[in-house]
């Protein structure tokens, strides 16, 4: 089970993006992440970007012994 207790929120255009910059902010690869989305991105009139941003929940996996 993941421990989604000590996780830090993100968001970015799309979920892609915000997982980027969840791992680039963080310093790890993105396959050490548990990431949890809590809404995906909306488009706007026209389908234009940024109506509402996308959000994650990561946290780090821990190693077990």
């Amino acid at each position: 089970m993941t421990d989604m207790s000590k996780a830090i929120e993100f968001e970015g255009t799309t979920v892609e993006a915000a997982i980027k910059h969840a791992a680039k902010t963080l310093r790890v690869s993105r396959e050490t992440l548990n990431i949890k989305v809590v809404c995906e991105e909306q488009r706007g009139l026209f389908g234009m970007e940024g109506a509402k941003l996308a959000k994650i929940k990561v946290s780090i996996k821990t190693k077990k012994a």
